[in-house]
């Protein structure tokens, strides 16, 4: 690991002026870009902890609806009573992800932030880039089984590794953060970028900004919510395929439904196709098949990856069914 200079700015103001230094990067928990520079994938000038800044609450609406500060541990928002009981599926996701002991270091701002997982963005002898723009992407010729079938470009064959962001996409949360210019707020559905010809660039976010918070809208729907993993081994292992899940059924036809994907992608996959396709249909496991393949009628998988259409459609039927069946 190289030298680097350790800023720990009193304010969250001071801590986007700092970012304004070149080589500038924030840090929070640590567990990916401590990980990331061990590795010589990060290299930067100069760490800037935003760790004693003032975001560590859970903030309940009297409306509905929560506030989670950028600086809560992935620990405190698994057991926060009204974020378990109204979005049990962020939860559950939240709780799905990494070990306990990391849980308690990792915070809900860095989690959104993390980097992919891709061994070759993780390895620098390996072309890749997103690592190094312009230098290939030996992921799509080597090994990919774990990597994307929607969304990619010829650049980037990368996911997002993020279980909270998943079940964040099915309610529809937003991400508050500080900018250059001021506060302001993104649709997580916007905060994430496709690769296209730019997979260097992960987020929408304005250079140097401070994730603040993250808004649970008010959302009925998801007090019935799941999250559901399928992954390697039983625990501490980054998803094949996951899913959040939150539908209402009324008299045996889908009434609302809300479902998302991870894994999958270069961000978390929100099946809006899925979505309208089961909107006003039979709750079967027929229609739940139907939404599933009309979601992955884009899907395009390359050599080793092919078995992630199966595997969502599976999930995603399994999910439905189990949670179906549950409604009076």
């Amino acid at each position: 690991m190289r030298p680097f200079e350790y800023e720990r700015p009193e304010d969250p103001a001071g801590a986007v002026a700092t970012m304004v230094k070149p080589g500038s990067t924030y840090l929070a928990g640590g567990t990916n870009l401590v990980d990331l520079m061990k590795l010589g994938v990060a290299t930067p000038d100069r760490l800037v902890d935003v760790g004693g800044l003032p975001y560590r609450d859970v903030e309940t609406f009297d409306g509905g609806g929560v506030r989670i500060g950028a600086l809560v541990s992935n620990t405190d928002l698994a057991r926060h009573p009204v974020v378990a009981a109204a979005y049990p599926a962020v939860a559950e996701a939240v709780l799905a992800g990494a070990s306990g002991q990391l849980r308690n270091r990792a915070t809900v701002g860095g989690n959104l932030l993390q980097r992919t997982r891709c061994r070759y963005f993780q390895d620098v002898t390996k072309a890749c880039n997103k690592r190094d723009p312009g230098s290939g992407c030996d992921a799509r010729a080597g090994e990919h089984h774990d990597l994307a079938i929607l969304g990619a470009s010829e650049q980037c064959i990368a996911t997002n590794p993020s279980d909270l962001a998943v079940a964040l996409s099915m309610v529809d949360a937003s991400v508050q953060y500080l900018g250059p210019h001021g506060p302001a707020a993104i649709s997580v559905h916007d905060l994430y970028r496709r690769p296209g010809d730019r997979p260097d660039l992960d987020t929408n976010l304005p250079p140097g900004s401070l994730i603040t918070g993250v808004v649970l809208p008010d959302c009925p729907l998801a007090t019935g919510s799941r999250y559901r993993k399928v992954r390697d081994r039983a625990s501490f292992a980054f998803a094949a395929g996951s899913i959040a899940a939150a539908v209402d059924v009324r008299d045996g036809v889908v009434h609302d439904v809300r479902i998302a994907w991870g894994a999958v992608a270069h961000l978390p996959w929100r099946a809006w196709a899925a979505e309208r396709a089961l909107r006003g249909a039979p709750a079967t496991a027929e229609s739940f098949a139907a939404a599933a393949d009309a979601e992955l009628a884009g899907a395009k998988p390359l050599r080793d990856n092919g078995y992630k259409i199966p595997l969502l459609r599976n999930l995603t039927v399994e999910l439905l069914r189990e949670m179906t069946e549950a409604t009076p």
